[in-house]
């Protein structure tokens, strides 16, 4: 008999994957999609794209995607005000970071980490949020109706 829910490394596999997509479109770290083909845009025409464009189209088409995949469940799961909601929760739990002088806010890299973390927090809380929600009320989401 399947179990249906989700399990911990089901809640981690889908923050791992919102952590991947969120790092590779841009980070502090200079190695991203944004470093590799949006900023060289800044040096003239053509410069981002370069002699073979295909990679750079087809990983921009992938990103793409993935954020688009990403941004509907999570507005479908959590809807516009949940999304906010839990957006402003993960925000407290960084001030709270901040106020114990776990995060420093001199640092803008250690910054724009959390900031990316709490970006793919939110995703992968829409990623789940529905089998959550159907454990606790018995309600399903769904997009069809038939």
């Amino acid at each position: 008999m399947e179990r249906e829910g989700i399990s911990w490394s089901g809640v981690g596999g889908r923050f791992l994957a919102a952590l991947l997509l969120v790092y590779a479109t841009y980070n502090p770290e200079g190695y991203s999609y944004f470093h590799w083909v949006l900023q060289p845009m800044v040096h003239g025409p053509g410069a981002a794209l370069g002699e073979h464009p295909a990679p750079k189209v087809l990983a921009g088409l992938l990103l793409l995607t993935g954020w688009i995949f990403f941004i509907k469940a999570t507005m479908r799961s959590l809807g516009r005000w949940g999304a906010v909601l839990t957006l402003a929760l993960f925000a407290g739990v960084v001030w709270l970071l901040i106020d114990f002088h776990i995060v420093s806010p001199q640092s803008s890299r250690a910054i724009g980490h959390v900031i990316l973390i709490v970006v793919s927090a939110v995703l992968a809380t829409g990623m789940f949020w529905s089998y959550v929600k159907r454990r606790v009320t018995g309600q399903v989401d769904t997009d069809e109706v038939h």
